[in-house]
């Protein structure tokens, strides 16, 4: 409820009522100088419209006119209890919403009841947006103060370009650091996650400086563990940074902390090794200037007993002794720490300091590690996965931000696979993309060999870093692994890498056990199965980028293929990409036919849930125009359809088979083979029987753009990146004329399948995209028959062979084959739902457990 009339303090502020303010306060919340529009010039609407809520004896005005304005910042905090509360509430977050009417900006708190629009990523930065309802929340003790909060919006479309030059109209919004609008808490918090380091508070320019350590008195860490419990004054600590741990925010709205931030450091000497604890306000001002091994001299710090149940990561030399029984506390005040970088020149060596051992292995490696085995790794990029986000707790609002990636080092044809959640590292986790050279330290191996697909990857730990290009300088760069990967690295040539890179898309990993006994073992969920009739409700609660997996009981009715179309149609897709600022001639007129199609033959489309007009019983009876017709309905824009060649398109054309072009030949023999050999989909009798009767039927079975995962091209590496990153907090303009997502080249050429599947009780169905995936090793053998074994395979995007044109046809039939043997059949389905936001929900199968293969 609120952007800002006066100038924001600890609780509610105003800047927008022209009051005068004897107390204005610069120490406090910032406050200052209200701006007015001029005479001349267009008038502002946020100035409208408060002038309005000045003249208004109510809290709340409907703006007289409601005129669009730009969304330029959605920023996060979590508002404190209000004193009146008794009851303390569970964490709540607010948000501040910066807008723009092309005259002033404008920073307005947008009230509780709307948060769902962000939770969504309906309400983000870029769209267009109009606001039916605003009130006024005053801080009481202040005069003229308070904040414009917005009740009640409409969201738009994104807007193709916004500018930053408006001023704030109050000029508080401009201050440094940014301060929340509400409450107490001094900073905010970053959009999507609590472990990234947000806004100015985080400073960066901590440098360091030789000391004089004449007269400084330094205590080894044994000494110091048999001594601390007896002694009121501690002498200095001189030790390196083994280890580093990501931010723990633990703000609490009953809780009076301005930062409350804690991070862990493993340090060392030639003594012993200890866990350093960093709070509170020492976390902004320290954490982004420390990194591992670096030499810190610690004074004025206090000792306390390690907390029992935390485990500490494995010291880097096995020699070094673990001290579990102390710990290290770094405050700001009581006692005030004091902490200096010693400069690496200075270090000598009678400190016998102890150096920085990695633990890198090769992928050929990987496969004789046990499980849990703490490793480091260095490679290439080949596949960068979108950004995800988990709960950390059900009923909470905290989420787990994190990607799936692949490492290839040129060892193995195989890649690492790594679940790399993020790692307080915003700087680098937001920024990576295919072909970059990639090192990730303290990655815990997971694996299970008694599982079908065998289960191993890495996933990141709490002292997990991560480096990107530019190892000149690192601590590892001597390491003898390191050194032979970057000899292979020089081996390769640029068109092996182009040609094997991926960026984005629905990721089914890590994949789940062959037998639904064994799933059961592996979930740890308060439900083990999801009755259909709540399916809609899981996905209705889940939040932007939330993927979760839930199991439900039923029978597939009706499964039919999908092709993959690229919107490009040919190999020079990547061509036109690399010139992306103006769209070629041919993909203009291909999607204004395309739009042209689907508003002149709307009665072509089917009124039959189901959809079927996707692959009509007989094929010979339609003509091309109407063929073209019948292939295009709701999803036609997520799943292009293509259309009619050029000779110089067919010419560039790739090997991928065109399924419809061979419909619409005008070959009565060449139409018999396509009938006899096509089967694109399969409706079961139960299905005719019950669908009319259904009391719900849930579509989720379209692919949207930003789940096909796409050939990476380095020149669109910006664009490709902020396509798969989180929505960002703040407005970031666009470069030139950027392209669309549809327009790059699919890494896929299966296509995909929508699958009907009918509750037991036979009164709710939900149709759900599957999306099958093979190997390599599926590329030498052709050996995929049924449905039950094509999934699971291993997500390992395949380079291009000749002679593998026929595999999607091939697979096609096999898939639907199979699935005509369930019918009326049972079945346990595995289900990933996904919330890309902007109102678009997926649901993919990820596996299908029989009676064959419950137990």
């Amino acid at each position: 409820m609120s952007g800002e009339l006066g100038q924001p303090q600890a609780g509610p502020s105003h800047a927008g009522l022209d009051l005068p303010n004897p107390e204005r306060n610069r120490a406090g919340v910032p406050g200052g100088v209200i701006r007015r529009a001029g005479a001349q010039g267009r008038r502002s609407w946020i100035q409208k419209v408060l002038e309005q809520i000045t003249d208004s004896p109510l809290q709340w005005v409907t703006p007289s006119e409601v005129v669009p304005v730009a969304v330029l910042a959605v920023q996060r905090y979590l508002l404190e209890d209000e004193p009146r509360d008794t009851i303390p509430k569970p964490p709540l977050y607010c948000y501040d919403v910066t807008i723009s009417d092309g005259v002033y900006q404008e920073k307005c708190y947008l009230d509780p009841s709307l948060n769902f629009l962000v939770y969504k990523n309906i309400l983000k930065v870029g769209i267009e947006m109009k606001i039916s309802r605003v009130s006024c929340l005053y801080n009481e003790k202040r005069l003229g103060q308070g904040i414009l909060c917005i009740d009640n919006v409409h969201c738009g479309e994104t807007l193709e370009d916004i500018s930053l030059e408006t001023p704030f109209r109050n000029s508080a919004h401009e201050e440094v650091p940014e301060r929340p609008l509400r409450g107490g808490k001094s900073h905010y918090l970053a959009l999507w996650n609590n472990e990234d380091p947000y806004g100015d508070i985080w400073l960066t320019n901590k440098q360091p400086e030789e000391h004089n350590f004449n007269n400084t008195k330094i205590i080894s860490l044994s000494h110091l563990e048999m001594t601390w419990s007896n002694r009121r004054n501690f002498p200095a600590l001189l030790v390196r940074i083994l280890h580093k741990s990501k931010l723990r925010y633990y703000g609490k709205p009953d809780k009076k902390m301005i930062e409350p931030y804690q991070t862990f450091l493993e340090v060392a000497d030639s003594s012993g090794t200890v866990s350093v604890i960093m709070w509170n306000a020492l976390c902004p001002e320290w954490y982004k200037s420390l990194r591992v091994g670096l030499v810190l001299l610690l004074q004025d710090y206090s000792v306390k007993k390690s907390y029992p149940f935390r485990m500490q990561p494995l010291p880097v030399d096995p020699q070094i002794k673990l001290i579990s029984t102390m710990e290290i506390c770094l405050n700001l005040r009581d006692p005030p720490t004091n902490i200096i970088i010693i400069p690496e020149k200075q270090v000598k060596p009678e400190w016998r300091l102890p150096k920085l051992n990695h633990r890198f292995i090769t992928r050929s490696e990987l496969d004789d590690m046990p499980e849990n085995h703490i490793c480091d790794v260095i490679g290439i990029l080949v596949f960068v996965g979108r950004v995800q986000r988990s709960k950390k707790k059900e009923s909470r609002e905290d989420f787990w931000s994190y990607r799936w990636i692949h490492i290839a080092d040129g060892t193995s044809e195989q890649p690492f696979i790594v679940e790399l959640f993020s790692t307080s590292q915003p700087e680098i986790f937001e920024n990576i993309y295919p072909m970059t050279y990639f090192v990730c330290t303290q990655l815990k191996l997971v694996r299970n060999d008694a599982q079908v697909p065998k289960l191993l990857y890495l996933t990141t730990t709490n002292e997990s870093r991560v480096f990107l290009t530019g190892h000149r300088g690192q601590p590892y760069t001597n390491d003898i692994k390191v050194k032979n990967f970057i000899h292979w690295i020089k081996t390769r040539t640029d068109s092996e890498e182009v040609r094997t890179t991926v960026i984005g898309g629905y990721y089914p990993y890590p994949p789940v056990p062959e037998t639904f006994s064994k799933y059961s073992n592996s979930v740890k969920v308060e439900s083990l199965l999801t009755a259909i009739s709540e399916v809609r409700k899981e996905i209705e609660d889940l939040q932007y980028r939330e993927q979760k997996r839930i199991a439900i009981q039923g029978i597939i009715t009706v499964i039919k293929y999908i092709p993959h179309a690229s919107a490009t149609e040919n190999a020079s897709a990547s061509e036109t990409l690399r010139n992306a600022n103006r769209p070629s001639t041919s993909q203009a007129t291909r999607r204004e036919n395309q739009s042209q199609e689907r508003d002149n033959n709307k009665q072509y489309q089917d009124d039959d849930p189901m959809g079927s007009q996707y692959f009509p019983a007989t094929h010979e009876s339609l003509s091309p125009t109407k063929k073209k017709r019948i292939l295009q309905g709701p999803c036609a824009k997520l799943i292009p359809v293509p259309q009619p060649e050029t000779s110089a398109q067919r010419g560039n054309r790739p090997d991928t088979p065109n399924i419809f072009q061979r419909r619409e030949s005008t070959s009565a023999g060449v139409q018999g083979k396509a009938r006899k050999t096509i089967s694109d989909r399969w409706e079961s009798p139960l299905w005719r029987e019950k669908k009319f009767g259904l009391i719900d039927h849930l579509h989720y079975s379209c692919v949207h753009p930003e789940s096909i995962p796409r050939k990476f091209i380095f020149e669109q590496r910006k664009f490709l990146t902020e396509q798969f990153n989180s929505q960002p907090a703040k407005y970031i303009p666009p470069e030139g004329r950027p392209p669309k997502l549809e327009d790059f080249k699919s890494a896929r050429s299966l296509g995909h399948f929508e699958v009907t599947i009918l509750g037991l009780n036979h009164e709710i169905a939900i149709d759900v995209a599957f999306l099958p995936m093979y190997s390599p090793e599926d590329l030498r053998t052709s050996q995929i028959d049924t449905l039950l074994t094509c999934m699971n395979y291993s997500c390992v995007y395949p380079q291009e062979t000749p002679g593998n044109d026929r595999l999607p046809r091939a697979l096609a039939g096999d898939i639907i084959k199979a699935v005509t043997k369930l019918d009326k059949v049972h079945i346990v389905g595995i289900l990933d739902i996904c919330n890309l936001g902007n109102n678009k929900v997926e649901v993919y199968l990820h596996k299908i457990y029989s009676p064959t293969n419950t137990s």
